[in-house]
């Protein structure tokens, strides 16, 4: 045994040990990058990028941004007119960086928000090699611009610093707006040749066709003016024109289909309407629409629902002596399949009318919201027949400027559910809100409000925990952590699941994992009155068998803090002993007994816990492993009180905890 002299250090700059025992030194990333409160980052998926690597076609400039994009710590601002795939540019601008299209492990490849929105979301500091993307071509006021411009700014500077690469999507119309240092680091792209990306995406379908068939009069204008998207949309109305083996077997014939399509059939639509003036007939050209390919006796069903639903009178005659439904729907030109199913004779025809209905008929969007409420809900459709409806009303909605139809189905169809299992419709409609370009922010703030405060209906719980785990998790993982987190500490059943899936969800990620670590340990300290449901969950999320491997030490030393921290409880036992149990069965995790202990700060009454949890631990089962991890645990326990009363100058207790007091 030594004598150890007492030092004193004054106003440290840098860790000190003083005393006996091991010294913890975990460096964390520093302050949030961007602390606001601020929606977090879109992960761009790599199947996607990878897809539209396939299909992508350079603009003109494009090889001007790479060059400047390969530095690290580089930011590129790109000039494009809309329609011209400048997003799609921006993508493909991070995604080659390197060989494997950022698939680098630990490299983040995420979209910024444009906007802050005012929650608890902080995104973190970035890293290097890391790549973002910013797209500013949705803001169209000079305020909302000289907002973004100074977050940008901000944002710009930690890039460099890390060396991380960022490609920014300027707004069209905005030059004059634009911060001066902006142009250096700007750089102009033109617009990709309509013909080359219409032949790319082609021959990606698999598409038999030559040079030559692309010659079509008509074509060469839509290539000339139509945004890519549009494009895209012609290429795959082409392959579902092939695909439905209705339109002959050649390629001209599909072309020329694809071409009436994105060209006629709005004008054909709305004479169609004009010459039926009836409600019948209107009504069932929309319930066609909307149930295409469902079998005719379920669509005469939501038809007649539909006639219900915006009170039209039924006519004083018996069935017998109207028209037939058969003489109806040969009038609409809608045809009967040998299976019964009923469909359009002409390509896209369907969703031309879903369009023009919507439109046009704003007075009865609200009445059409409540026919699909019932409507998706009848006994002949299949499930995937239900998501389809689904689907066809949630695109019309959101073209027209309303999520809050789509969500509120989301809400009454999630409450009606029964038993433990997610209405589908209801799942679908919210995904599909999430995955939309322009209101996805929309429908998570909604999320975000639904799972933080006010009542929740169990159904609607579950399927916020669904589409967190199968889209929010996927895009904005940070963000399905933030929600599952809220749901997770509610009352009752439901909290159980979302627990599961929550700690499910950071298992799989070691910055999700910590990020929660550091959410929890915030939220146990920030009000004790209300600590207790989190500190279950950062405790439950500690244990061995939730950590990744190689278990992060820095992080659950951290986290072992702030549980050690308060008064032994029965949360300690599962989760010192699922480390026992692990060092018993792997070496490699004994340093969990050194960091563990380390955590208590060598307090009595903690350790005093730690070493009768081993002992009860140890006294389960007469094994050697178990003997010798014990006694390992003992030894780390005994050096640190040892070490304790050395650096304080007494063989006391020191002050008290909160337990002792009690």
């Amino acid at each position: 045994m030594t004598e150890q002299d007492p030092v004193t250090v004054n106003d440290p700059r840098g860790p000190v040990n003083n005393g006996g025992g091991h010294q913890y030194v975990f460096y964390g990333a520093g302050a949030d990058w961007m602390t606001r409160k601020a929606g977090v980052p879109l992960r761009i998926a790599r199947e996607d990028r990878m897809r539209l690597a396939d299909r992508f076609v350079p603009p003109a400039g494009y090889r001007v941004a790479a060059d400047r994009l390969e530095k690290p710590g580089s930011v590129v601002l790109l000039d494009a007119p809309p329609g011209s795939g400048r997003r799609a540019a921006a993508i493909m601008l991070l995604h080659g960086l390197d060989e494997d299209g950022g698939a680098v492990e630990g490299v983040r490849f995420e979209e910024l928000p444009a906007t802050d929105n005012g929650q608890d979301e902080a995104t973190p500091a970035p890293g290097e090699g890391d790549r973002f993307l910013l797209d500013l071509s949705g803001i169209a006021d000079e305020e909302a611009y000289a907002k973004a411009q100074r977050r940008l700014a901000v944002r710009r500077s930690q890039v460099q610093e890390a060396g991380a690469h960022m490609v920014v999507v300027l707004p069209t119309g905005m030059g004059h707006a634009h911060a001066p240092d902006f142009e250096p680091h700007t750089v102009t792209l033109g617009r990709p040749r309509g013909i080359a990306v219409i032949t790319r995406y082609l021959r990606m379908d698999r598409m038999p066709f030559r040079p030559a068939d692309l010659e079509s009069t008509g074509l060469q204008p839509l290539c000339d003016r139509s945004p890519m998207r549009e494009l895209a949309r012609l290429a795959g109305l082409v392959r579902a024109a092939r695909d439905s083996g209705r339109f002959g077997a050649d390629f001209a014939g599909w072309l020329d289909q694809a071409m009436h399509a994105v060209t006629d059939r709005a004008g054909e639509v709305g004479q169609q309407v004009a010459k039926a003036r009836t409600t019948p007939e209107r009504a069932l050209l929309l319930t066609t629409a909307m149930f295409e390919d469902v079998r005719a006796d379920t669509v005469y069903e939501a038809w007649h629902d539909l006639m219900r639903t915006v009170r039209h009178e039924e006519e004083v005659t018996t069935e017998l002596a109207r028209t037939d439904f058969g003489e109806r729907l040969t009038a609409l030109g809608i045809e009967r399949d040998p299976d019964g199913r009923l469909r359009f004779g002409r390509l896209a025809y369907a969703d031309a009318v879903r369009t023009y209905f919507w439109a046009n008929f704003p007075g009865v969007r609200d009445d059409l919201k409540d026919w699909i409420d019932h409507a998706a809900g009848l006994r002949g459709l299949t499930t995937d027949d239900r998501v389809n409806i689904v689907v066809r009303f949630g695109e019309r909605s959101l073209a027209v400027g309303r999520p809050d139809h789509l969500f509120e189905l989301v809400v009454r169809w999630a409450a009606r559910a029964t038993g433990a299992s997610c209405d589908p419709r209801a799942v679908a409609a919210l995904e599909l809100g999430l995955s939309h370009e322009r209101f996805g922010g929309w429908f998570r703030r909604r999320m975000y409000e639904c799972a933080r405060s006010g009542p929740l209906s169990d159904g609607l719980a579950r399927v916020l925990i669904t589409a967190c785990l199968q889209s929010l998790g996927a895009t904005h993982p940070d963000q399905a952590m933030v929600r599952l987190h809220y749901l997770a500490v509610r009352r009752g059943e439901v909290a159980g699941e979302a627990r599961e899936a929550l700690l499910d969800l950071v298992g799989r990620d070691r910055r999700l994992y910590r990020l929660l670590i550091d959410r929890l340990r915030d939220r146990t300290r920030r009000d004790p009155r209300w600590a207790e449901p989190h500190l279950r969950l950062l405790t439950e999320l500690l244990r061995s068998d939730r950590a990744p491997d190689p278990p992060p030490w820095p992080d659950l030393f951290l986290g072992w803090e702030t549980v050690l921290s308060q008064p032994p409880t029965e949360l300690w036992n599962p989760l010192v002993s699922s480390w026992l149990n692990a060092a018993a069965d792997d070496s490699t995790r004994e340093m969990a007994l050194d960091v563990m202990v380390g955590a208590t700060h060598g307090r009595p009454a903690a350790l005093h816990r730690l070493y009768t949890i081993a002992c009860d631990w140890a006294g389960l089962a007469r094994h050697p492993s178990r003997a010798a991890v014990a006694a390992l645990f003992w030894q780390h326990i005994d050096h640190t009180r040892y070490a304790r009363a050395e650096s304080t100058g007494r063989t006391g207790t020191g002050s008290r905890t909160t337990e002792e007091a009690r």
